[in-house]
This record gives structure tokens, C-alpha cells and sequence, in this order.
């Protein structure tokens, strides 16, 4: 449940996937001052209440500390509008927390979270998204198709809140009398029951599949029946089956998120190195792909950037105008614009290039060191034209 005053005010009370924060409306919300205060925290366990409360008031104080009377007022009036909500006690199954808040736009957003963000406590003149960023790309949507010979189930995973979606089982005449059908007919008719069975599966999967927007699906469970049913499965949907695992038919639900995530994260690192390679590639050949700070700038003010590629963990130091925008990188902040005297604000690059990823509808892939450039660029881009 939720409560809500238009768009303005959205507070959940009940677990949410990171998938369905609505990331590109927050990347559009923007003010000349920074008036918007964006929490992240880890709220499980006593432990992390504690060390939460360390770090907001240590937050709080330094914010303080940095704003003129007017925005200092203005800060407070948001703390106090978001505060009942950062100190909330946790929900069972919540982890996480991300608060979003201005009180000079009545805004406040409450999502409650299974999977746990790292401490971040930010006020700036829009929401800070690149942590939920990096959250939504460790936990895309995908569902977990556990199958043996004679039941299958079909569980969505958002953000490790399991959904099962679809549910087939079927009698394989385990129940035969003594005295009935010969040991060689039974087997036959059995193995008959399995096919029909596991073709019925395929159906309903492909059905699901469509119906789902996840990234794709494991195909799990014990014995034979799985490597069988990929056999049976079109084309089209095998491309959608990230990894084969063994575990069996009744693995409680926890192990099979555990054992869905750790398949997920092998493939997302797959496709993140099948990314990189393409950057490389078009770069050496004089293709659609730049890289460097003010070459990916350059490519999403004109919406000509297709992939936004991030090095994982980078942040660059800059500043940004409030009033035209001018973005610069590795600068330190004038009092004024130099290029139309506006005031400016201290910023993480890597943020902004972010968010004008998300207004542009461009992709983001966060990518290792390793899988990235060999230069000390922590961005690139593959480009639409």
C-alpha cells in the first residue's frame, strides 16, 4: 500500500522492487538550488539503526555548516518533512531504504527495499539517482523456471522478492494397480506423459516470457527434465534462458534467489565484457563510439549516445551552472559561470553524465576495470549516428 498526493507525495509501506522506482521522471525533476535531499541507507539489524544515526546527524551538522541562512532554513524544513521516515523502524523482509524529499516542492518519496543500498545522505538540485542506478543494474527483473518430469514453477524475481507467476503439475500414473499394464508398457506411457507434459511447459513459458518484462529466466531444478525441455523450447525463448542450474524441486524459496542472483550476476558480467569489447572495437575502427569526459558530454547534449558506459565505483569531481547547465569536469567550482555569470554548484560528474543518459533515453552499462578502456577514462559511449 501506499499513500499518495498526485505525484508529489508516494510512500510505500510494503517492499518495492528497485525496478519500479520510476528512474527517468526522477532524472526530469530539477531546481536552481539545491533543495532536494536524497537518503540511502542499509536498515536491517540494530546494528545498521545505530550506525545510520551516526552517520545522518554527522550529515545533517556538515550540511549545515555549508549553506547560507536561507537554503540552511530550507534544508531543515526537508529534514523534518523526510526525518520520520529515514528513522522508521524496518518492515519484515526490508533491507534497504531510499527517501527522496523537498520541502519546497512538497515532494517526498518513501521506497522500502529487500536488498540493501550503501550509505549516501546528499542534498543537491535534483534527486541523487546514481546509487539507485548501480542497484537497479545488480538486480534486474528475471524469473527462475523450476522444472522436473512432473511439476514446474515459474517464480519472478524483483530485487530478491520472489513472485511465483505459474504453477503446472501432472499425474504420471505413479498410482498404477499390481496385475496392470507390463513394466515395458508403463514406461512407455510414461515417458509419453513426461513429453506431453514438459510441451505443455513450453507453451505456458513463452506465454510467460511475453508477458513478464524481465531481463530472461533460469531454467532449474533436478534430473533430466530441464535439458528436455530446453530442447523443446522455440528458438526465441532459449535466447532468454541465462543459465542451466541442478537444485531440486523443493529448494526453499531464499536458496533459489541466492542461487537465481549468483547465475544472474555471471551473465550481466558476460554482457557487460560484450559491451566493453564493442567500445574497443568501434574506437580502433573509427566507428559510432567516443569516450573521455568531454567527448560523451558533447554526444548526449545532442541525444546521439545509444550505450552510456560507466567505469563501476568512478566519480569525478566538477561543477555545474544552475542556470545554463555548463557542466565541467576535474574543476574547481567559480563563484560565477564564465559562460553566463550564473551560480554554480559543486557535483559528481559521473551523476550528471548519468542523468542526461536517462532524459536522452540512452542505456547506462556499468562496467569493471578490467572489461573497460585501457586509458584512465572512467566513461565511453557507443553512439547512434
Amino acid at each position: 500500500m501506499q499513500s499518495s498526493k498526485g505525484q508529489k507525495e508516494i510512500i510505500n509501506e510494503e517492499l518495492l522492487p528497485v525496478t519500479d522506482i520510476d528512474i527517468r521522471a526522477l532524472a526530469d525533476i530539477y531546481d536552481e538550488k539545491p533543495v532536494y535531499l536524497s537518503v540511502y541507507l542499509p536498515v536491517s539489524g540494530r546494528e545498521n539503526e545505530h550506525l545510520n544515526r551516526i552517520f545522518i546527524d554527522s550529515r545533517v551538522s556538515a550540511i549545515k555548516k555549508a549553506l547560507d541562512p536561507e537554503l540552511r532554513s530550507e534544508f531543515e524544513k526537508t529534514f523534518e518533512m523526510a526525518e520520520p521516515a529515514v528513522f522508521d523502524a524496518a518492515i519484515s523482509g526490508e533491507k534497504g531504504r531510499i527517501i527522496f524529499a523537498s520541502s519546497k516542492e512538497s515532494f517526498l518519496r518513501v521506497h522500502r527495499l529487500a536488498v540493501e543500498p550503501e550509505q549516501s545522505f546528499v542534498l543537491d538540485t535534483s534527486p541523487y539517482l546514481l546509487p539507485l542506478a548501480k542497484l537497479r543494474a545488480d538486480y534486474e527483473d528475471y524469473g527462475v523456471l523450476l522444472v522436473d518430469s512432473q511439476e514446474a514453477k515459474f517464480t519472478c524475481i524483483r530485487s530478491d522478492i520472489a513472485e511465483e507467476k505459474k504453477h503446472l503439475s501432472t499425474d504420471l500414473m505413479n498410482k498404477h494397480k499390481k496385475g496392470g499394464w507390463s513394466q515395458m508398457r508403463f514406461n512407455h506411457l510414461r515417458k509419453g506423459a513426461i513429453k506431453s507434459f514438459l510441451s505443455e511447459v513450453a507453451e505456458n513459458v513463452q506465454g510467460t516470457c511475453d508477458q513478464l518484462q524481465t531481463r530472461g529466466f533460469v531454467l532449474a531444478g533436478p534430473g533430466e527434465a530441464k535439458q528436455q525441455l530446453m530442447e523443446m523450447l522455440p528458438y526465441e525463448v532459449q535466447q532468454k534462458v541465462l543459465g542451466v542450474i541442478d537444485v531440486p524441486i523443493d529448494i526453499p524459496r531464499d536458496e533459489l534467489v541466492e542461487a537465481g542472483d549468483a547465475v544472474l550476476q555471471k551473465s550481466e558480467h558476460s554482457e557487460a565484457i560484450t559491451v566493453g569489447e564493442e567500445l574497443k572495437s568501434a574506437i580502433l575502427k573509427g566507428g559510432l563510439a567516443v569516450h573521455g569526459f568531454e567527448d560523451v558530454k558533447n554526444a548526449l547534449e545532442q541525444a546521439r549516445v545509444n550505450t552510456l558506459l560507466i567505469l563501476k565505483d568512478s566519480s569525478v569531481p566538477g561543477w555545474i551552472c544552475e542556470r545554463c547547465q555548463n557542466l565541467q569536469a576535474n574543476a574547481n567550482a567559480p563563484k560565477e559561470c564564465d559562460r553566463c555569470g550564473g551560480p554554480t554548484l559543486v557535483v559528481n560528474v559521473i551523476e550528471e553524465l548519468y542523468e542526461m543518459a536517462q532524459r536522452t533515453g540512452a542505456k547506462v552499462e556499468f562496467v569493471e576495470k578490467e572489461d573497460f578502456l585501457e586509458s584512465d577514462d572512467d566513461v565511453g559511449a557507443l553512439l547512434r549516428y
